[in-house]
């Protein structure tokens, strides 16, 4: 493993040695000073909890049901019970389709994020790609990606020149 981590670090360096200039950004600040993106994460945010609101009553109906069919239980002939249980696994059945259709892959929620953010992220993107194209940049790094770096030294954050790109300033 040890050996593995020196080759790769080894293979940066050669790399890096090679390049012209080098650069970072960190998208996380530039999302933070953006008011549209803000403006579309709290709408995404509302959106979500409404929904989550409407499936949590549907499972208090549920839970509604259940209970009262088990209080009801002694009481109800084979064919009503089997009906109450049917009906309740069908509620139960609907509540995660509606949670699905929200939440799931390609559900409400992520054609919503994609609508709203995805324009946001491509105009940080082309603006990368001006900010290395005019600075001579070989390679621009996001330090807020989940990448970590040793030393970061802040003459070479362009992050304020994206932001600037993108028309907002600090």
């Amino acid at each position: 493993m040890k050996k593995i981590s020196l080759i790769t670090l080894a293979l940066l360096f050669s790399v890096m040695s090679f390049a012209q200039r080098f650069a970072y950004v960190d998208t996380e600040y530039i999302l933070k000073n953006i008011p549209a993106y803000q403006a579309a994460q709290d709408q995404l945010d509302n959106q979500s909890v409404e929904w989550q609101k409407e499936i949590e009553e549907i499972y208090a109906k549920i839970d509604k049901m259940y209970k009262d069919f088990q209080a009801e239980k002694v009481l109800l002939t084979e064919e009503m019970r089997v009906k109450r249980e049917n009906s309740i696994i069908e509620k139960e059945k609907e509540a995660k389709n509606i949670q699905k259709q929200y939440f799931g892959k390609d559900g409400e929620l992520y054609k919503k994020r994609q609508e709203l953010i995805k324009p946001i992220q491509d105009d940080i993107f082309n603006a990368v790609k001006e900010v290395a194209a005019e600075g001579n940049f070989a390679v621009i790094f996001d330090s807020a990606g989940g990448m970590s770096m040793l030393y970061n030294d802040p003459k070479y954050d362009k992050s304020d020149d994206v932001l600037e790109k993108l028309g907002y300033k600090k």
